[in-house]
């Protein structure tokens, strides 16, 4: 169907339709790779592929032939320097409506190993914090540390803050079900009416979580208690097995119903046993 004309130019309904596609997926790609070292990479890119226009379009046989060997090889290349870039994009495709839905119950494993997790470092007296991804992105906050890509597991998060590892310095960052990095650097939150017990891990569990919509949790060092914070504050602290595993749930799946997490960790008694 004809809407308007521009010149010898038809535009229609799905000419429109499609302007808006490619201007939503050029958007999302820009979100993606803004404030990210993959900014400078793209725009090199595109003014390559500028280039090549404007001397295809002029007449440069020579510069037109450079740019199209060049071409040649764009895809591979673009792959292998967008690789982070394009698994996020992925990630987030898998987020949208039913494909979450798919893989729903494998998400709720994040669950039990990040509270067994929490509960190992706490009987060890462990200092740890593991942060944890809801809607918006944090690869400002993951950049600043050592990236991993590993699957989550408690056995890898328990080992990440073992204190003679390099990596328990810092936090831990949860992306889906992927440990994405660790030894990152975190905001200190400012609030001055904050507990004077607070230690840095504490103070920087509420400044990521005032900062990001992110979910962090905290063991301390001296006390092995395991504190949850979200939206900037603290939702509960000494928490045992079940609070945690409870709270983790309904932060993370708020509409998916509660169970007891003793069934899903089967721990060993030892491990049951909270510090005070």
């Amino acid at each position: 169907m004809e809407l308007f004309q521009i010149g010898f130019l038809t535009v229609g309904i799905i000419d429109l339709l499609d302007i808006m596609a490619v201007t939503f997926v050029f958007y999302q790609v820009w979100l993606i790779m803004r404030g990210t070292r993959a900014t400078q990479m793209f725009a090199g890119l595109l003014a390559l592929m500028i280039t090549g226009s404007l001397a295809q379009l002029v007449g440069m046989s020579g510069m037109t032939w450079l740019i199209q060997s060049i071409g040649a090889v764009w895809v591979i290349a673009f792959v292998i320097l967008f690789q982070p870039e394009l698994r996020r994009m992925l990630v987030k495709i898998g987020q949208f409506g039913l494909l979450r839905n798919l893989f729903r119950a494998r998400e709720q494993q994040v669950v039990v190993e990040v509270t067994r997790a929490a509960l190992e470092l706490s009987r060890h007296r462990f200092g740890g914090l593991i942060v944890i991804q809801r809607t918006t992105g944090i690869r400002g906050v993951i950049e600043t540390g050592v990236q991993l890509q590993a699957e989550v597991s408690w056995e890898f998060l328990v080992s990440i803050f073992y204190p003679r590892t390099p990596l328990h310095d810092g936090a831990a960052i949860i992306v889906g079900e992927t440990v994405v990095a660790a030894r990152c650097i975190l905001p200190l939150s400012m609030n001055p009416h904050l507990d004077a017990s607070f230690g840095t891990r504490h103070r920087a569990a509420l400044g990521i979580t005032e900062e990001l919509d992110a979910i962090a949790v905290v063991i301390s060092e001296e006390s092995g208690s395991i504190s949850v914070a979200a939206g900037g504050q603290f939702l509960a602290r000494d928490m045992d097995e079940q609070q945690l595993h409870d709270t983790l749930t309904s932060l993370l799946y708020p509409t998916i119903r509660r169970s007891h997490p003793r069934r899903a960790l089967n721990l060993t008694p030892h491990s049951r046993n909270r510090l005070a």
